[in-house]
């Protein structure tokens, strides 16, 4: 059977090494679902695949085994699965429109972890609604506080949550568990003066550790939700590296401006040569420079007081 490669990777299908069969590959933005879907990849996997279902590295599901001419066949039966997950979609039971922005990751957030400064399943969602579908290869990884279990330094964008500690000095019984747990698993951003806690701002990653461990509620975290924005991280052949900080104390907002207008950036500079017209957006900056890549992405973006840029931005990695 003849098929035309380039349609089904958009589709969201995988070229396989058996000939004939296909592997289908759902989105789950945030790495979350409800348990009822479950039973739908199920039935997928046993109906049209070979029985079984592979968690993929970003966290969503590929079921392998399927034949090609099953294909329209899978895409109906995963019509309710990406509704259920509110995924954009230009036309129904057609599938997935694009596949090149990969599914968005995050840790389980604080809806579970005591860590996390926010939700990272709904952030991710956000994401996901402003700028999918699209074929330009992005990767977008959330993760709730800066212990960072979602390995977001290795995407192109990471998001790492933050808290601005507040302390209620009529709580605080000088007991100095905080400034002792910040030594121990932080930066050590806190000193005791005159029986009570001193932060040192610039030293403050926004970790939390000092509301965690409090006995008695003395540090609250910010009702203000902010985040560290860090860049361009990436695995592969060539140059491989971790994201560097771009800008800490932001906003959701200004993240998600800041991802769009590098959609734009890429259009204009990406290499019309790409391999299936994907390119590392690193490659591109590498080319372009750093400050080209800035001057697009801060383009309209009005940042919040407390914002703060690092500029330039430098990169190590491993060079082959």
């Amino acid at each position: 059977m003849d098929i035309n490669t380039a349609k089904l990777k958009k589709n969201a299908f995988r070229v396989t090494k058996e000939r004939g069969l296909t592997a289908s590959r759902i989105r789950v933005p945030g790495g979350h679902l409800e348990a009822k879907y479950l039973g739908v990849l199920q039935h997928i996997a046993e109906e049209y695949g070979n029985g079984t279902v592979h968690i993929t590295s970003r966290q969503g599901f590929e079921i392998p085994g399927i034949p090609f001419d099953k294909m329209d066949a899978v895409n109906e039966a995963l019509q309710g699965i990406i509704e259920g997950l509110e995924i954009n979609q230009e036309a129904k039971n057609e599938g997935y429109p694009a596949a090149g922005t990969r599914n968005i990751t995050a840790c389980i957030g604080n809806r579970v972890c005591p860590y996390a400064c926010y939700d990272t399943t709904a952030f991710a969602k956000r994401i996901e609604k402003a700028v999918f579908p699209n074929d330009l290869h992005f990767k977008i990884a959330l993760t709730g506080c800066p212990n960072d279990c979602g390995k977001v330094r290795m995407h192109d964008f990471g998001i790492m949550g933050m808290t601005e500690p507040q302390l209620d000095p009529n709580r605080c019984i000088s007991c100095g568990a905080c400034v002792k747990k910040c030594e121990k698993k932080s930066v050590g951003a806190l000193t005791m003066q005159n029986y009570r806690p001193i932060r040192d701002a610039q030293k403050c990653i926004g970790c939390g550790e000092c509301v965690i461990n409090c006995p008695n509620r003395a540090w609250t975290r910010s009702e203000q939700k902010y985040y560290r924005l860090t860049l361009l991280g990436r695995t592969g052949k060539k140059n491989p590296r971790m994201g560097e900080d771009f800008i800490k104390w932001v906003d959701e907002e200004t993240i998600i401006k800041i991802i769009l207008n590098t959609y734009d950036y890429v259009k204009e500079y990406i290499d019309p040569n790409a391999p299936g017209g994907k390119e590392h957006i690193g490659y591109i900056v590498d080319r372009t420079g750093f400050e080209e890549f800035k001057r697009w992405a801060l383009k309209d973006v009005v940042l919040p007081e407390k914002a703060e840029v690092i500029t330039p931005v430098y990169w190590k990695g491993i060079k082959y």
